[in-house]
C-alpha cells in the first residue's frame, strides 16, 4: 500500500496518544513497517535513525535476534495463561532474575503490562499497607512538582499538571507536591557546582508556591501512605536531571519518618543512567519499585512492581483477617513477556550493555555539547545516555524545537521534543557511528533553522 493511502486511513481511523488531531492531520508523519538496530524503516523504504528509542524503551535496538527468539520459541508452546491461581516458569523465573539483580531487598514482583499499572500497583500496595496496620487514615502522597508517573487515574494523582488534568480535579486526589530540583533554573538560584541540595530542606517556598520535600515529609507525614519520585530525572518535564545526593536525603528522611519510598525507574532503569538502575548511583534501596519500557528491550509491553519483605508480609492472613491484595491485569506476567524480559535481561548480562556506555556516552554528551553552542549556548542537561538542550529564547522557543525535530527528520532521523527542550535518548547499544550520525544531524538541524 502506497503512503498516501495508508496516510489516510490513519487520520481517518487511528487515534494517536499526545498528538493534537488537526495539526497532525495536516502534516506528514512516519509510517513504519520495520525496523532493526536503530533504524526505521519506513513503507516508502525511507530509513529513519530512531532517536528516542521509540518512547524511551528500545534500549536494546529493534528487532534484537535474540529477543526475537525467545518471542517465538514461547509463543509456540505457552502464549497465555492467568497468574491468579497458578503459576508458569517463564514468571517464576523473571521473579526470581529481577530479585538478583535490583537493588539487595526488593525481593517480591508483581507484574502489569505498561508503566501507568506497575505505578497503580504501587501507590495502592502503599495504601493497603498502612490499612494492613490499622492506619487506615494514610492517604495521600508527597511527590515532585512537575514529576510524571503515567496516565491513568492514581498515577496522575502523583503526576497532576493543572494544564493538562484540571478537567479531571474532580475525580482525583492531587499529591502534595514538593519544589522540583531543577538544576538549571536552581529555585533558589545556586550554582550547580556549590548546589548542596539546599531546595530538598528549604523552609521558603518557590514562586509556584511549592514548598520543599523535607518540609512536606516533616508536615505531613502522619497523614501519608508513600513517597514516590522518578530517581536523577524527571523525564517528561523536559529531561530535568538533578543531584545523587537528593535521592540520599530523601531515603534518609523517609526512614527517619517511617515513610516508604516509591522510586519509579520505569523511563530510567536498565542502564538508561550509566548504571543499572538509577537509585544505584545514589547508594540508596527504596521501599517500592517500578519497572517497566526495558524490562523486554522495549519488544512487548510489560511493567513490574517490587517490594521488600517489610511491605509484602503485612499482606499475609493473620488472625482470621484476609489482606489478600485485590489487584491484577488479566496479562500480568504474560508467558510470552515475560520470556521477552527474561532473554533481555540475559542480552544486558552477557553484552555487558552498561559497561559499554561510556564510550558512547561520551560522544552523546560532546556533540550535544556543541548543539548547545549553535543554541547560543542554551543549557545542556546529561546524565548517561539521555542528553537535552533547553532552548531559552525570549519568546518562540518551543517553536524552534518543533522546526528543529521537522528538519531532523528530513535529514534522517526522529525525535520528539518536550515543550522547548530536544532530546536524544537513543539504544543502549547503537553503533558509536550511528550515535555520531544522530548528533550530527540534530547539529545541523539546529544551524539550519531560525
Amino acid at each position: 500500500m502506497k503512503y498516501d493511502e495508508m496516510r489516510e486511513r490513519d487520520i481517518e481511523f487511528l487515534w494517536h496518544p499526545y498528538t493534537e488531531i488537526t495539526s497532525f492531520g495536516q502534516s506528514s508523519f512516519p509510517i513504519v513497517e520495520s525496523a532493526s538496530g536503530c533504524r526505521l524503516h519506513e513503507i516508502d523504504g525511507r530509513v529513519l535513525l530512531d532517536g528516542i528509542s521509540s518512547w524511551w524503551c528500545v534500549n536494546l535496538g529493534h528487532s534484537h535476534p535474540r529477543l526475537v527468539q525467545a518471542i517465538q520459541a514461547q509463543a509456540a508452546k505457552l502464549q497465555h495463561t492467568l497468574l491468579g491461581g497458578m503459576s508458569h516458569p517463564p514468571a517464576i523465573r523473571l521473579a526470581e532474575q529481577l530479585a538478583s539483580i535490583v537493588p539487595a531487598g526488593l525481593g517480591h514482583a508483581m507484574f502489569a503490562s505498561d508503566g501507568s499499572c506497575a505505578v497503580e500497583a504501587a501507590l495502592k500496595i502503599a495504601l493497603q499497607y498502612w490499612t494492613n496496620q490499622g492506619e487506615e487514615h494514610r492517604t495521600r502522597f508527597i511527590t515532585l512538582q512537575d514529576g510524571y508517573h503515567g496516565d491513568t487515574l492514581g498515577a496522575i494523582g502523583v503526576g497532576y499538571i493543572e494544564t493538562y488534568h484540571g478537567y479531571l480535579r474532580p475525580v482525583i486526589q492531587p499529591a502534595l507536591r514538593a519544589i522540583s530540583p531543577h538544576c538549571n533554573r536552581c529555585p533558589l538560584g545556586l550554582r550547580p557546582e556549590s548546589c548542596q541540595v539546599e531546595c530538598f530542606d528549604t523552609e521558603c517556598s518557590n514562586a509556584e508556591g511549592f514548598e520543599s520535600m523535607a518540609a512536606l515529609i516533616r508536615r505531613h507525614n502522619t497523614g501519608c501512605a508513600a513517597v514516590i519520585v522518578e530517581p536523577l530525572c524527571q523525564a517528561a518535564a523536559g529531561m530535568r536531571i538533578y543531584p545523587e545526593l537528593y535521592l540520599k536525603r530523601l531515603r534518609s528522611l523517609c526512614s527517619e519518618y517511617g515513610l516508604p519510598l516509591i522510586i519509579d525507574e520505569i523511563a530510567v532503569g536498565f542502564g538508561r543512567t550509566g548504571a543499572m538502575f538509577a537509585c544505584e548511583r545514589a547508594g540508596i534501596v527504596p521501599d517500592i519499585m517500578t519497572l517497566g519500557k526495558g524490562l523486554t528491550g522495549g519488544m512487548l509491553p510489560m511493567s513490574a512492581t517490587l517490594v521488600t519483605d517489610a511491605i509484602y508480609n503485612t499482606f499475609r492472613a493473620t488472625g482470621g483477617q484476609n489482606r489478600t491484595f485485590f489487584h491484577g491485569h488479566t496479562f500480568c506476567g504474560n508467558p510470552i513477556t515475560s520470556a521477552a524480559a527474561l532473554a533481555a535481561l540475559e542480552t544486558y548480562a552477557e553484552e555487558k550493555v552498561v559497561e559499554r556506555l561510556p564510550d558512547r556516552i561520551r560522544i552523546l554528551e560532546d556533540g550535544m555539547r556543541r548543539v548547545s553552542s549553535v543554541l547560543g549556548g542554551s543549557p545542556l542537561r546529561t546524565l548517561g545516555m539521555i542528553a537535552a538542550v533547553e532552548i531559552t529564547e525570549a519568546a518562540g522557543a518551543h517553536v524552534r524545537a518543533r522546526r528543529i525535530a521537522a528538519r531532523a527528520y528530513e535529514l534522517g532521523l526522529f525525535i520528539r521534543p518536550l515543550n522547548n527542550t530536544i532530546y536524544l535518548w537513543p539504544p543502549l547499544n547503537i553503533a558509536c557511528a550511528d550515535l555520531q550520525s544522530m548528533v550530527e544531524i540534530v547539529e545541523r538541524a539546529a544551524m539550519e533553522t531560525p
